[in-house]
């Protein structure tokens, strides 16, 4: 009996997956991958620039940024082109892990991007809870300073919201979340810059210094930190996942949504690393909105605007956390889910709840039990994103496209593979060293976010 071809086999295996036809439905247009991928990278750890210049300076501070805004996008442009190419040979992958054990013919590559994709999720999910807490902590100091709420109090109350949010049942169902997080974005990125002008101009202005660290060492185990948090801000690493939500096919769509969601890139990241750094300096907050509201001293802009500040960026935070929570409720319910029975029968509604709930729990345990927002950015950055977002869609696209090797494409991107294996190595040390560090300032559940 003559085989199946490759794309009916597919369509069969998508059929019996709940994973793929619950969590990853694919029903959207070129506009919502936009949305999705504009939440995925343009968060509030974009209030993170000014901090990682200051590990940089000026001048390498302008081209880091630059340079990993052209990367990212040319890498994200090939993994589109990639799947595209899979695509059109009947191998429609709408998971990461699937798309690179495919190329590369290696089934340990499926568990090393489960992996990598697992520790960034979760990291996101945890960062995302935490700065949302911090964010309650600040309005809530705000109004009484003395009051006896603690930080870890905020966090158990933004887990709840998540839970709760958590249940939204598929990745195209943030759409409308993912829209209204992309203004948001832009919201809050306008507010900050405002307050960052108003305070330099303010009497209260802080003394400028952009010196670096005293010792060759710590500038450049420095340096390297600051380009892993650049690497984690502009990182992905669901750009599989968010195309899987487009209806097929999905030629050019891709790029489309590239298009919208560097332009609000452009706009946002330059603006706040600029405002941020011009005022601080290398006072610079791991969240800049802490510069601008000192523990000491009355507050450096307008209370008010601050304030309408932190609630849109809390608000967006909730969208961040469920976008990033999208593959591991995709990994739970290909397990836990039966696909021949409803999205909302009782059988795949209370595993749902249950599982998702859980999940929730243990990134707001470890937010509040953990609280090293700027660390937490610099070893997502080297450990998840640079192998898969800068590293991992070159190799894809060579071993998929086979370019000559005498080729500009092979060789541009043999180049990115060879300098960001480098970055990720010395970003992954620089990070760990300084994580551990900073494990003598704080105390279990503590109040303060350590920088």
């Amino acid at each position: 009996m003559p085989e199946a071809p490759p794309s009916l086999v597919n369509e069969r295996f998508r059929k019996e997956d709940a994973g793929a036809t619950f969590v990853l439905e694919s029903k959207g247009e070129w506009y919502h991958a936009g949305f999705h991928l504009t939440t995925a990278i343009v968060g509030p750890t974009i209030l993170t620039l000014p901090y990682a210049f200051r590990g940089l300076g000026w001048g390498l501070g302008f081209f880091c940024l630059t340079v990993m805004g052209v990367v990212t996008f040319y890498s994200y442009y090939l993994m589109s082109l990639v799947l595209e190419h899979c695509e059109k040979a009947g191998r429609r992958h709408i998971r990461f892990r699937e798309l690179a054990s495919d190329v590369l013919g290696s089934g340990w590559m499926f568990y090393f991007v489960i992996f990598i994709q697992t520790t960034i999720n979760t990291g996101i999910s945890i960062g995302a809870i935490l700065l949302a807490g911090q964010c309650l902590q600040i309005m809530y100091s705000s109004v009484s300073p003395d009051g006896p709420l603690h930080l870890w109090e905020f966090i158990a109350m933004v887990t709840v919201v998540m839970m709760v949010l958590s249940q939204l049942p598929s990745f195209h169902s943030l759409r409308h979340v993912n829209l209204a997080s992309q203004f948001l974005s832009l919201a809050y990125t306008f507010i900050v810059v405002y307050a960052c002008i108003h305070a330099g101009l303010s009497k209260n202005a802080p003394r400028r210094d952009y010196s670096l660290e005293s010792s060759k060492f710590s500038v450049v185990m420095s340096a390297f930190t600051s380009i892993s948090i650049i690497a984690a801000i502009f990182g992905n690493g669901i750009v599989p996942e968010i195309q899987a939500t487009l209806a097929p096919p999905v030629t050019g769509k891709m790029l489309k949504g590239l298009m919208m969601c560097y332009s609000v890139i452009f706009i946002t990241f330059y603006s706040a690393a600029v405002s941020g750094y011009y005022v601080f300096g290398n006072k610079a907050s791991s969240n800049i909105l802490k510069s601008l509201m000192p523990d000491e001293g009355p507050a450096l802009a307008p209370t008010w605007l601050l304030g309408l500040g932190v609630i849109f960026v809390l608000l967006q935070l909730f969208a961040i956390g469920l976008v990033y929570s999208q593959v591991a409720y995709e990994i739970m319910e290909t397990k836990s889910a039966d696909v021949k029975q409803g999205m909302f029968s009782k059988r795949n509604l209370i595993p749902r709840m249950i599982l998702r709930s859980v999940y929730m729990i243990f990134c707001g345990f470890f937010a509040a039990m953990l609280p090293f927002f700027g660390d937490i950015n610099g070893v997502v950055g080297a450990i998840g994103f640079i192998p898969l977002d800068f590293i991992l869609p070159m190799l894809l696209y060579n071993m998929a496209y086979k370019p000559s090797r005498s080729s500009f494409t092979y060789w541009i991107n043999i180049i990115i593979m060879v300098v960001f294996t480098g970055v990720g190595l010395l970003g992954s040390f620089s990070s760990i060293r300084k994580l551990v560090l900073d494990v003598s300032k704080f105390k279990l559940f503590s109040d303060d976010v350590v920088d």
